[in-house]
């Protein structure tokens, strides 16, 4: 199927896509009103401010213990304020939100990361924070990069999650390998480069690298891409920049390390499996993030470090954006009130450190930062370091898009493993991704008018 064949069927379903949803919207808003229901066409009130809220954890199952203990902290402060815990896994949570915006049932407070923000703002589900914000305790306290990427998300520059943590690239190496080689740390992508082949040897089935083929490659590749082309921004106007040339020729390096430096298997391998084969055999250097650090101290104690994703050579950083997880105020609440204060308390120093304390992540709440454990986390501090300097160029991905998940993860998935497998070139892998995030932005410009 040709390029232009498959962008003309993809904006066909995306116009059948707008009018359903078009429709869902006026029945919903029609069907719901101001009865109670909680979909998006109720606009819910401010209440009280004592009472029971409801409160949707995005990562349910996974960091519910840490929400109960801020739960009970919470309560223990406003007793008049009763918050009900529902944990859904992280897998299901945007498909739930959605069902919950047709039909009703939509909690107070839930937890909306800037990879789905755009989608539940489009449909008019949350409360614009921006006022809230400035006459609050967290005004001034909340990391600047990381309000800006959530008003990036959300699609008109208003800010409708409260940013509590960040993800960062991490590049994580072996630092017994590297000693024993004589290594530099693969803080420059020279160094990672001439790491990566000097600690292969196939014949002890050692590899410099390992490099991520399965799910979730693409945002793993856009990293390494413009880590290494420097240029700083996703659009020169209304063209995307992925196919510049110097991204297409960042990306021929990037991709010539598979089954030269990396091992063959890569090409299927996901996060699971990558960290799995990194913890347990001889390969010198992962590109993952904070998240996986637990499992590389349990299987390798003491024998890695991780750092930043690497810097060119004159010490300039650039990184594509990480998503930013946060906690939203829907727009159907019927006491608004006691849902901003859990907001507020959940998002505090205390609060929020330990809440990134457990997650391994790096705090939004700029005094949380600066607690003790982040500085005796040499990963996570350095990863905040990181977001913070003005050495660092953030490229901030189109979560607005709609179209953005599907482009970046079921479309393109198969393609990047082409590319390793020889099967297509790195610059029609790159022209064809151009040709449908152009599509998709013009779209999305069009609906906006």
């Amino acid at each position: 199927m040709t390029s232009s064949i498959r962008i003309r069927i993809r904006r066909s379903r995306r116009a059948a896509l707008a009018v359903a949803l078009g429709s869902v919207l006026a029945l919903t808003a029609t069907a719901c009103g101001d009865d109670g229901s909680g979909g998006a066409g109720d606009k819910g009130n401010e209440g009280s401010g004592k009472g029971t809220i409801t409160f949707w954890d995005n990562n349910g199952g996974v960091r519910t213990d840490v929400w109960k203990q801020i739960i009970a902290d919470f309560q223990n402060k406003y007793p008049d304020i009763k918050v009900d815990y529902v944990g859904v896994p992280a897998a299901s949570v945007q498909s739930k939100y959605d069902t919950a915006i047709q039909g009703g049932g939509l909690p107070d407070v839930g937890g909306v990361g800037t990879a789905m923000l755009a989608e539940v703002a489009a449909q008019g589900a949350l409360e614009p924070l921006d006022d809230r914000i400035s006459g609050s305790p967290l005004n001034g306290k909340l990391n600047a990069t990381f309000l800006e990427g959530v008003k990036a998300a959300g699609g008109d520059g208003r800010t409708y999650t409260v940013p509590t943590s960040a993800n960062n690239g991490t590049l994580w190496y072996r630092t017994d390998l590297f000693r024993a080689a004589e290594l530099d740390p693969p803080t420059t992508w020279t160094n990672f480069y001439k790491a990566a082949g000097r600690l292969t040897d196939k014949g002890r089935n050692a590899f410099g690298y390992t490099i991520r083929g399965g799910e979730g490659s693409i945002a793993q590749a856009l990293d390494a891409m413009y880590g290494q082309s420097g240029i700083t921004s996703f659009w020169n106007g209304d063209e995307t920049t992925v196919n510049d040339p110097k991204n297409v020729a960042a990306l021929e390096k990037y991709v010539g390390l598979y089954k030269k430096d990396t091992p063959s298997a890569d090409v299927n391998n996901d996060f699971t499996k990558m960290v799995a084969q990194w913890d347990s055999g001889t390969i010198g250097m992962l590109s993952h993030n904070l998240g996986s650090y637990a499992d590389h101290q349990k299987a390798l104690k003491g024998r890695f470090r991780g750092v930043p994703n690497p810097t060119l050579d004159d010490g300039t950083r650039v990184q594509v954006s990480n998503p930013v997880d946060g906690l939203a105020l829907f727009r159907s609440s019927k006491n608004k009130a006691a849902a901003w204060k859990f907001i507020e308390f959940a998002a505090s120093h205390a609060s929020n450190s330990r809440w990134n304390r457990n997650a391994g992540q790096v705090p939004a709440n700029t005094e949380a930062v600066r607690d003790a454990w982040v500085q005796s986390s040499e990963p996570t501090k350095l990863a905040a370091e990181a977001l913070n300097g003005s050495s660092t160029k953030i490229v901030q991905l189109p979560y607005y898009l709609p179209d953005w998940n599907t482009i970046s993860k079921s479309d393109n998935e198969p393609n990047f493993q082409k590319v390793l497998l020889g099967k297509l070139s790195a610059k029609e892998f790159l022209d064809t991704l151009a040709d449908q995030l152009n599509a998709a932005q013009a779209d999305w410009k069009k609906n906006r008018r």
